[in-house]
């Protein structure tokens, strides 16, 4: 009996302690619904918060993240130019080959030593744009002074060079910029190799015609709807445009013996492509033109035509391409070698054959706004963000060693072909120099 009892004991006590284990577990499991209630009912609670520390560190302001810099490497680039802080918008060679100009949002305009391109350092000297910055820049004709289009001004503003002792400059801006006269966006200026007037085009249809002083002598109308691009022939004779219409409209700005200002007149125009043309670039003696179109193709035109007898340039020759708004084109001085943007990426071709040579991807972070070869053909140099970009132009070399063998076996006299030989000779040292640098 009495083990009988204690086993009923026990059990009675098991029982007990299942029954407050499950009591503890299901209030448990109540208590997320509670806080959930709590939280949907919308009500505050008052919570009291720890006070705060008496030392307490002041609120630091967000930091800016800064920009990286764009990096791009191939064989064939010499180097990469970085001293702007923002994005250039502008370059142009000097006359004499010895300096390149960069102007930026960051209200400075850079000179550059063209001979320091492949050294480490790129030293380049500074000039400041007050209260403003240029968009545009380019050399005069005796590579002593430059202008710019201002900004927020809109108006040209000249800056002079003056040579100090230790070989650099003092730049000075001329007391008075030029009044306002355009009445939308400038795209491009420039002055006459002659020195004789200065050229502004707008984005609508009009350029200006301008003497030196500041004094505008004409004002041509495109009627384009729109203009994409315009530049002065090196020779200093020809303003030509293009834009909305599928042709390059070129016209003469004529002055008398004694210097005086004539008139414009229309001089010709290059008919061929099917769509707008984005671009154009003249070779050094102005006698080829190269064009890009929207129609997917470039074209090279010999313009050395007398159009006063209604001769009409020819076309020489058409290429697929890949282009697209905003597009540029370069002609090198020698007009071997057309050199296409589009985008962000470069395409460098052998003018004589058409024949695709060179690519270069993701050169810029941004569009390419700008593509030019030096006056002496070795360099082909971009611009589209903070850097430069500065390329071996290997396929100038190339182009240049193909006509020069074609030449000699032509030449009849001993002279000539010993000069030929000569001059294959350095131009083959020169490239393979180039690439087995690039090589290594």
């Amino acid at each position: 009996m009495e083990l009988a009892a204690l086993i009923a004991l026990t059990l009675v006590i098991g029982a007990l302690i299942l029954l407050v284990a499950v009591a503890v577990s299901k209030r448990k499991g109540d208590l997320p619904e509670l806080v959930e209630q709590k939280e949907d009912s919308g009500v505050e609670e008052n919570v009291v918060k720890p006070a705060p520390a008496k030392k307490q560190k002041a609120q630091q302001r967000p930091r800016k993240e800064r920009i990286q810099q764009h990096t791009f490497t191939h064989p064939l680039l010499a180097s990469s130019l970085k001293s702007h802080s923002s994005s250039v918008t502008c370059i142009d060679f000097s006359s004499n080959g010895k300096y390149l100009a960069s102007c930026a949002d960051d209200r400075t305009i850079r000179i550059w030593s063209t001979k320091d391109f492949l050294e480490r350092d790129h030293r380049c000297l500074r000039a400041n744009v007050e209260l403003d910055h240029a968009t545009l820049v380019s050399f005069s004709p005796d590579s002593r002074a430059f202008i710019t289009w201002l900004a927020n001004g809109d108006t040209i503003r000249v800056f002079k060079m003056a040579k100090k002792d230790d070989g650099t400059f003092n730049f000075t801006a001329n007391p008075e910029d030029f009044p306002q006269r355009h009445k939308a966006i400038v795209i491009n200026i420039g002055i006459a190799e002659t020195g004789k007037f200065i050229m502004s085009a707008s984005s609508d249809t009009t350029i200006l015609v301008w003497d030196l002083k500041g004094e505008v002598l004409a004002s041509i109308n495109t009627n384009q709807m729109t203009n994409s691009y315009a530049a002065i022939s090196p020779c200093g004779r020809f303003i030509a445009s293009c834009g909305f219409t599928p042709d390059v409209k070129v016209w003469e700005v004529c002055f008398g013996k004694s210097g005086e200002f004539k008139e414009v007149v229309r001089a010709f125009d290059l008919k061929g492509h099917s769509a707008g043309v984005h671009s154009f670039a003249f070779s050094n003696d102005s006698r080829r033109m190269a064009t890009v179109s929207k129609d997917g193709t470039w074209k090279l035109w010999d313009t050395d035509v007398e159009y006063k007898k209604q001769q009409d340039p020819y076309l020489l020759r058409t290429v697929p391409c890949k282009s697209s708004e905003g597009s540029r084109i370069a002609l090198s001085h020698d007009a071997r070698v057309v050199a296409v943007s589009n985008g962000c990426d470069i395409a460098m071709y052998n003018a004589a054959t058409g024949e695709l040579e060179e690519e270069f991807h993701g050169v810029h972070a941004e569009e390419i706004n700008n593509l030019k070869f030096d006056i002496n053909g070795r360099f082909l140099v971009s611009s589209g963000d903070r850097a430069i970009r500065v390329f071996h132009n290997v396929t100038g070399y190339r182009a240049a060693i193909q006509d020069m063998q074609a030449m000699l076996k032509k030449a009849s006299n001993e002279g000539m072909k010993q000069r030929l030989q000569q001059q294959i000779q350095d131009a083959q040292s020169a490239l393979d120099t180039v690439l087995a640098a690039h090589k290594d």
